[in-house]
């Protein structure tokens, strides 16, 4: 079967390293009987080695040549569903039943924060995720207070997931070679207490307002949530900037919001 041309319009750049895919499945080590689900398989070629694993795999795919074509390409394996879907608006949860979801991929770039955040909301039903992103996006999953990566993301992925920064993969290893370097992460859902999901919404809304306008001092980008008195009762200075905060700050932050009258 003829390649796929890859299409800028899905962000599309397919993985041609053998040695970095021999590596990518190495990590993922799939067992018979878990549940993988593959976000974004392109041509297959960590969809084949995984569902021999496997024995069995989901694989969501917007393209709809790619979804159709799929299954022929791989010799029509066994155990193979295809859904063709928008990730963004999945519901990964469906797929869990009583085992959790292990999601898998390397996802496109023009996406991933989005999807990121998509999965996060869907935290429960996954026990862990393994993905190929650009390197400044897990540069901004794992940056830590203070650093100029540190973010919205940064601040909620670490609510969510343990990460562990695997290894980086050059552009060359893809065809077409993005401009960017890649890297593999791992994230493994954490199990949050019932006062953490009670917190959540005003701790979302916290982190979104003060990171929307992060060359702003505290005071001035959440006027609207939080005043003097409530900076001062929660130990936090009004004039620092939401990049200094850890994510137990932003929590004491929230707290505050969620107790205003």
């Amino acid at each position: 079967m003829t390649s796929h041309r890859p299409r800028k319009r899905f962000g599309q750049h397919f993985l041609r390293d053998r040695q970095v895919i021999d590596r990518i499945v190495a990590a993922i080590r799939p067992e018979p009987g878990q549940a993988l689900v593959e976000i974004g398989p392109g041509e297959g070629v960590l969809t084949r080695p995984v569902i021999e694993r496997a024995g069995r795999l989901d694989v969501v795919e917007l393209d709809r040549d790619l979804a159709t074509t799929l299954a022929d390409r791989l010799g029509q394996p066994k155990g193979l569903t295809i859904h063709q879907a928008d990730a963004l608006k999945f519901d990964f949860a469906s797929l869990a039943g009583s085992d959790k979801l292990r999601v898998i991929g390397n996802l496109p770039y023009n996406i991933s924060t989005p999807l990121i955040f998509h999965l996060l909301n869907q935290a429960e039903a996954i026990s862990d995720m393994l993905f190929m992103l650009q390197k400044e996006v897990v540069d901004r999953l794992v940056a830590v207070p203070g650093s100029s990566a540190y973010g919205r993301l940064s601040v909620m992925a670490s609510l969510y997931c343990d990460m562990d920064w695997l290894f980086d993969v050059p552009p060359q290893a893809f065809k077409p070679p993005p401009k960017v370097d890649s890297a593999i992460i791992r994230m493994v859902p954490k199990s949050l207490s019932d006062s953490d999901r009670a917190l959540l919404p005003a701790l979302d809304q916290v982190v979104r307002t003060s990171f929307g306008q992060r060359r702003k001092t505290l005071r001035k980008s959440l006027k609207s949530l939080i005043n003097d008195q409530a900076f001062e009762a929660a130990g936090i200075n009004p004039t620092a900037r939401p990049e200094t905060l850890s994510l137990s700050q932003f929590q004491t932050l929230a707290r505050t919001v969620t107790r205003k009258p």
